[in-house]
């Protein structure tokens, strides 16, 4: 695929899906809609989308580690069953979400809302973290079904990932973000192998996107840690609200 003026919108897009899938997510709405618009069929901007999650989330990773946030082990407990449901996902992801798929997706966005505005205090910077036993477990299945959906599409998968950390692990926003990029970036690279597999990657346009993602997610992580929770809880709130009337009625 040959490409001229496609170049700068694809390095915009992708920082600004870096940025936003960093702070809270949804940003893959803004670069799955990017490929298809230059012309990708919708399977194979699904997969190449992936080159561009699996080095954004790897830089973020490393820009919260830049600033010391890390949640080192349990992470990488949630990120394994991850990416076993990312393997299970993947092979399902033969089409992009229909309008049915949609909507549903937008009735969820909108329960996120309200979570968001009538639970405000998400976890409190005092509150003591659940990343042992029966919390530990329980995390580490649901992780595995999140990846099921992280693999097949990925779409809007921050926003559920950040209300299971902060809810029901008790970590604090800036944490559960660190952690979420952890977990991305380890079952996307299954992703990643699975739609490599099946020729669904346009490589070149995902390395182009993903020098955009890679630089939104590192201000991003690097800032998020900078102003604390409560940025990034007004970004969620954005981000939910914005989407949900994405999918409702475009």
């Amino acid at each position: 695929m040959e490409l001229s003026w496609e170049i700068p919108l694809l390095i915009a897009a992708g920082f600004a899906a870096g940025f936003i899938n960093t702070m809270a997510g949804g940003g893959s709405l803004i670069t799955l809609s990017t490929l298809i618009f230059i012309g990708l069929p919708a399977d194979i901007a699904n997969g190449t989308n992936r080159i561009a999650i699996m080095f954004q989330t790897a830089t973020a990773v490393a820009g919260f580690k830049s600033k010391g946030v890390s949640t080192f082990p349990y992470s990488i407990y949630f990120g394994v069953t991850a990416l076993v449901g990312a393997i299970l996902g993947a092979q399902l992801a033969t089409d992009i979400r229909g309008e049915l798929f949609d909507r549903i997706l937008a009735i969820i966005m909108v329960m996120v809302v309200l979570i968001v505005v009538f639970k405000p205090k998400m976890a409190s910077v005092d509150a003591l973290e659940r990343l042992t036993g029966k919390h530990l477990y329980i995390s580490m299945l649901v992780f595995f079904f999140i990846g099921i959906y992280g693999g097949f599409i990925n779409v809007g998968i921050g926003f559920f990932m950040m209300l299971l950390l902060s809810r029901f692990n008790k970590l604090s926003l800036v944490k559960s973000n660190a952690t979420k990029v952890t977990v991305a970036f380890i079952y996307t690279l299954a992703a990643v192998v699975v739609f490599a597999i099946n020729e669904k990657i346009e490589y070149v346009v995902g390395i182009i996107m993903a020098f955009g993602n890679s630089s939104g997610a590192w201000v991003a992580s690097r800032w998020s840690v900078k102003k604390g929770d409560g940025v990034i809880k007004v970004f969620l709130l954005i981000m939910v609200i914005a989407i949900s009337i994405k999918l409702w009625f475009f």
